[in-house]
């Protein structure tokens, strides 16, 4: 039975994975799941190293997001007003996006947001077009390899989860 219920966990583990791609903090709802299952079950107990580690894969996760997009606008050549309107053109966006195609609509929301608010605040403080549309360009790569780069990081902690509750 236990091997019904630990099952059963994993999949709503896997689930909270899923809440990345809706820019949702699925990474720490994970978190959330194990510390209640922790308290709630009288055997296995998480020692501090697995706590540590999920904890620091997630905090990882979290700046593989922000500072991808920040790098990825700088490398494109944004500069830090232009960072600014990228992420609050992606956050604008994500919010903007949720109620279409079932909540995925905040995942490119994000996407375009970020390369739309990057391009108006560079365009607002006197950059040519091309090089705006070049640095919205690096704001939204940037943008997609720190949602990928935070998913993977998931998917760390989903396994790390796995391995200490999968009865032996």
């Amino acid at each position: 039975m236990l091997t019904l219920y630990v099952s059963l966990f994993l999949l709503l583990l896997l689930a909270c994975l899923g809440l990345n791609i809706f820019g949702l903090p699925g990474n720490w709802l994970l978190v959330g799941l194990l510390v209640l299952w922790d308290v709630l079950q009288p055997e296995p107990h998480f020692g501090f190293g697995f706590y540590a580690l999920v904890v620091g894969v997630g905090l990882a996760g979290e700046a593989a997001e922000l500072f991808a997009q920040l790098f990825g606008g700088r490398r494109y050549g944004a500069t830090g007003k232009g960072n600014l309107g990228g992420f609050l053109g992606a956050f604008a966006g994500a919010l903007l996006g949720a109620p279409f195609f079932l909540g995925l609509g905040a995942l490119f929301g994000a996407v375009a947001g970020a390369f739309v608010g990057c391009y108006v605040f560079e365009r607002a403080h006197g950059r040519t077009d091309p090089e705006a549309r070049r640095a919205a360009m690096g704001a939204m790569y940037g943008k997609v390899f720190g949602i990928t780069a935070k998913v993977a990081c998931g998917v760390v902690m989903w396994t790390a989860a796995a391995r200490q509750l999968w009865p032996a």
